[in-house]
């Protein structure tokens, strides 16, 4: 059985040693700048986020996502394993003059977060580097940090995803170098069972295609994510070639 505080300290190093080196750079890059500007605003659409609301965002990593989401809420907090990454969104807040973020590091269980305190909690392809145990119990974890009716929105990696096979197939030493050894994909429909069966109402949608991968591949190409966007677009939504799909949204809504 995999111990889940192995692999706690199995993630930390391999992020500490990401963000503290060049990986940091890789986010500012324009391609994957035009992923998160995407990502931020089909979260706000499709977890109902208006300005008022207050998030919480778990695996915020170097905070790219969460400040580009604070121009469209109230407030976000978001908490990070990683010194190296807290330090990043840190300086990144400052440098930005962004005043409604606050990040913190440490483990969200860990951490003294006020129950039924937000709107939302997000988190951006972070649930599938949780261990089995750790997956069982998320749902009704966090949903005791929402208020009445909150949402969770989150972006996982698919199990059919045909882009992770291709991955490892052509470039494998590139996708060892983003990929962590302790995470694996996810399925979507038990997933979104879990939170199911923690009372919350749960749905699924496709994400992507080929847009994110490229991405992760050509950070620098924007003009290549953007045309991959619009073609997934089109991808995502025929019935057999969508069950490839690179990644898959999960939205939940906790009962009143």
């Amino acid at each position: 059985m995999t111990n889940s505080g192995e692999v706690e300290e199995r993630e930390l190093a391999y992020y500490e040693n990401l963000y503290g080196g060049e990986g940091a750079n890789h986010f500012s890059k324009p391609a994957v700048v035009a992923f998160r500007e995407y990502l931020v605003a089909r979260m706000v659409r499709t977890a109902d986020l208006d300005p008022s609301a207050r998030v919480l965002s778990i695996g915020c990593g170097v905070g790219d996502t969460e400040l580009l989401l604070a121009k469209r809420v109230a407030h976000v907090t978001g908490v990070d394993l990683s010194p190296a990454a807290i330090r990043e969104a840190n300086r990144a807040t400052e440098m930005k003059h962004i005043r409604n973020v606050r990040f913190r590091e440490g483990s969200w269980t860990a951490l003294r977060l006020n129950e039924n305190a937000f709107d939302a909690v997000i988190a951006v392809f972070f649930l599938h580097h949780l261990p089995d145990d750790a997956l069982a119990t998320f749902p009704k974890d966090v949903r005791a940090l929402l208020k009445p009716s909150g949402r969770f929105y989150a972006l996982e990696p698919s199990t059919r995803r045909l882009s992770g096979f291709l991955g490892k197939l052509l470039v494998p030493a590139l996708m060892k170098k983003y990929q962590t050894e302790d995470e694996r994909q996810l399925e979507p429909e038990s997933t979104a069972e879990l939170f199911g069966q923690a009372g919350y109402d749960s749905s699924t949608s496709w994400f992507d295609f080929s847009s994110t991968p490229l991405a992760g591949l050509f950070p620098s190409w924007r003009a290549g994510y953007r045309a991959a966007r619009r073609l997934d677009g089109a991808l995502t939504k025929i019935p057999v070639v969508r069950a490839l799909s690179s990644n898959f949204e999960l939205i939940a809504r906790a009962d009143s």
